[in-house]
């Protein structure tokens, strides 16, 4: 089955979201991999912004059933 423009454009939308989560955990596993001891701090902070962006892209998954 063929997608509709608009299916593409929501497509591209989630993978939007899917990067910003990526984005975050990079942060996170540098810092455990480079930097653990002087930024653990920031280790709480980045937790609580992935599960924010991942309510983003499952609330967005949810409203846009295709995408499941």
């Amino acid at each position: 089955m063929a997608l509709t423009d608009e299916q593409k454009e929501l497509k591209k939308e989630l993978a939007k979201y899917k990067r910003k989560v990526m984005e975050i955990a990079g942060v996170m596993h540098d810092i455990v991999e480079d930097s653990i001891w002087l930024d653990y701090q920031k280790l709480s902070g980045l937790s609580k912004d992935i599960e924010v962006a991942m309510e983003v892209v499952n609330e967005f998954k949810a409203k846009h059933e295709f995408l499941k």
